[in-house]
């Protein structure tokens, strides 16, 4: 198998592999954008100019959809970070959903909901690949060695994860506990990282709103 680029790794993070499903699609579709600049950024194809996502690097990554970001980017005018984290958020997961699946590291079940709605739900082939890559995170938020000497990629992993709150992966205490940890990777992982923590801090406001909402009506 192929090395997995930095958001099929958030994307397979976010999977259920023993229900074979996504958790939260929304979420999982702003972590795997924001996963995918992050990966440009890390790769020095992209690079912050004065808060706005320029493009830095030439030559094609050997990842499509990155390369199809990336020209996309190109030929955008200047946006800010969390503009490029949000844009097609939904398209960018569909995306790694049919890498994945036509790498053969995921079989996607396709049906309807109450036999109406269509779902996707992704059959992870190899759940030792979720455990590395859970080890991976845990080694980076836990382990011995210093923030600065974790691999970059790694770090921004760990980061992403983070920044999204997926509990399954970093739980609500060790988000906590390690939240200085947590700060020197999201520095490692650069400036898509703290767009993806406030778009999601914003996508958790709107539904406890909205909860509060039908709550009272």
């Amino acid at each position: 198998m192929t090395e997995l680029s930095l958001p099929a790794k958030a994307y397979l993070l976010a999977c259920d592999v023993g229900k074979g499903k996504l958790r939260d699609r929304h979420r999982a579709s702003l972590l795997i954008s924001g996963a995918a600049m992050t990966d440009l950024a890390l790769r020095g194809r992209v690079a912050d100019a004065d808060g706005r996502v320029a493009v830095s690097g030439a030559g094609p990554t050997g990842d499509l959809l990155l390369d199809e970001l990336l020209a996309e980017i190109a030929g955008e005018r200047p946006r800010k970070w969390k503009w490029w984290v949000r844009k097609d958020a939904r398209g960018t997961l569909e995306a790694v959903e049919s890498q994945l699946d036509a790498a053969g590291v995921i079989e996607m079940k396709t049906g309807r909901t109450l036999g109406l709605f269509p779902s996707r739900r992704p059959i992870v082939r190899d759940p030792a690949v979720v455990d590395r890559l859970r080890a991976l995170v845990d080694q980076a938020l836990r382990g011995p060695s210093p923030s600065s000497d974790v691999d970059a990629s790694d770090a921004a992993l760990t980061a992403l994860v983070a920044a999204v709150e997926l509990r399954d992966v970093i739980p609500g205490r060790d988000r906590r506990q390690y939240k200085d940890r947590i700060e020197e990777l999201t520095d490692r992982g650069g400036d898509a990282v703290p767009a993806l923590r406030k778009l999601f801090r914003e996508l958790r406001a709107v539904r406890a709103s909205a909860a509060s909402s039908s709550g009272g009506s």
